[in-house]
């Protein structure tokens, strides 16, 4: 991770961590960058439901055409129809702003390639070297000064590969969305009726405000409620710019991104089609993930956290599902980033090919109880490495053995230690835990007071 980028973007609080400058000299620099060698640059644009997102669109479109590239503009529009139209109408590159299931006065800029992908190391150093003074990069003049395109065709055409995907007829389907008052608040109701269902909207009232508040699958509770009062057979929950997604069943229980990764995952090996016979997790899939998925004789991959180096490992392996528990899930054939409609409409096809009920298809996964605690500390590498600390992570390993796991990782962006355990119960987790934090504590490792 760089100074201004982290896994998901440049992300800060709206006009403190993450200014209209900051945006201006990214348009700048890409600009320059996709153009310097003589040709026109064209750079598609998406933004969430934000208040401060407009203002960090008009900042990025003045630095792309004061440095001689054309925007283009999908205004109100999800993270992966962004990636999806960045690589169909091959653009130079993409950028989306939004920072996801953050609360309305963060943002976030994220860079995506070409291909559709997130953007690479090395092209984000460089923008992080001029957004600090390093280089400066000259401005177009006369006829070579940018434009900016209404690009609203773009998100029409991403809404129409959606329908595309859709194998079965969903009609006689009651299915509720719940939209987080973000991207996805125009998008997803018009995937839903296009295939037949009967489609009820939650949180699809965007005012600038109340994206993700008490809403979307970060809050998933309402949801959860909302399709029991309403007899709907199942439910989906977007995050603020749908790049994730969450399910709730007929029954109000809640679908996570690992229920989800094994549903589809088994769907595709008893369809022979799980590349590799493999699914792609991060390191903080759940335990009973693993089991389940040892019964099936389906083998895995763990990666470190972040939909990016989930994308990574399959990309390089070809596999063909990956994703977090978060629901950030990543269908290699049809997209190249998490897409949340996309994983509805994926586990609509699964419901209806299989002639089950949601809470049926997750029969076969029980989540095993976890409990996760943040210890903040002065040094996050002394703290791991002290001899005690190390012996009790050993310990709790050995008494666990292959009922549960122990899980203890720094934290990128804070002084924080993280220590899960996932065992059989509630109560052995919290002994567990407590053993490897307190023996932290007792090395004069925590800040806390």
């Amino acid at each position: 991770m760089g100074k201004y980028f982290g896994t998901d973007g440049f992300r800060g609080e709206a006009n403190k961590g993450l200014t209209a400058d900051h945006a201006y000299k990214i348009g700048r620099f890409l600009g320059w960058y996709y153009g310097r060698e003589g040709k026109k640059a064209r750079i598609v644009i998406g933004k969430d439901t934000r208040r401060s997102s407009y203002m960090f669109e008009y900042s990025l479109v003045g630095g792309i055409v004061a440095s001689g590239a054309d925007a283009y503009l999908m205004h109100v529009t999800t993270t992966p129809s962004v990636a999806y139209i960045a690589r169909v109408d091959e653009f130079d590159c993409g950028i989306m702003i939004s920072a996801s299931h953050n609360p309305f006065y963060d943002n976030g800029i994220k860079l995506i390639n070409g291909k559709g992908e997130k953007m690479d190391e090395g092209t984000i150093a460089e923008v992080e070297k001029y957004l600090d003074g390093e280089f400066e990069v000259p401005f177009a003049h006369r006829e070579n000064i940018g434009c900016t395109i209404d690009y609203v065709s773009g998100r029409n055409r991403y809404i129409g590969y959606l329908i595309s995907l859709g194998v079965y007829s969903f009609r006689g389907i009651t299915v509720a969305l719940d939209c987080a008052n973000g991207a996805s608040w125009n998008i997803a109701k018009a995937v839903f009726d296009a295939l037949g269902a009967k489609t009820l909207v939650i949180n699809n009232h965007p005012d600038g405000l109340n994206i993700n508040n008490n809403a979307g699958s970060t809050h998933i509770e309402g949801l959860q409620k909302f399709v029991v009062e309403n007899g709907c057979d199942v439910g989906f929950a977007y995050d603020g710019d749908a790049d994730r997604c969450l399910c709730v069943d007929e029954k109000g229980n809640v679908i996570t991104g690992d229920h989800i990764l094994y549903i589809y995952g088994s769907y595709m090996k008893d369809r022979d089609k799980l590349v590799g016979n493999k699914v792609v997790t991060t390191v903080m899939s759940n335990f009973g993930l693993y089991k389940a998925f040892d019964e099936l004789g389906i083998g895995y991959e763990k990666t470190k956290v972040g939909d990016k180096y989930v994308y990574e490992n399959m990309k390089e392996n070809g596999y063909g599902i990956g994703g977090e528990q978060s629901g950030h899930i990543i269908f290699s054939k049809y997209a190249s980033t998490g897409d949340g409609i996309l994983t509805s409409l994926k586990m609509m096809q699964v419901m209806i090919g299989r002639k089950k009920k949601m809470s049926e298809l997750s029969e076969g996964f029980t989540m095993y109880p976890q409990v996760l605690e943040n210890v903040r500390v002065a040094d996050k590498k002394a703290a791991q490495e002290d001899e005690d600390v190390v012996k009790a992570v050993r310990q709790v390993a050995d008494t666990l053995g292959d009922t549960g796991r122990i899980l203890v990782r720094e934290s990128g962006t804070e002084p924080v230690v993280r220590v899960m355990v996932e065992a059989e119960s509630a109560e052995v987790c919290r002994q567990m835990v407590d053993l490897v934090v307190n023996t932290m504590k007792a090395k004069g490792h925590s800040i806390e007071a």
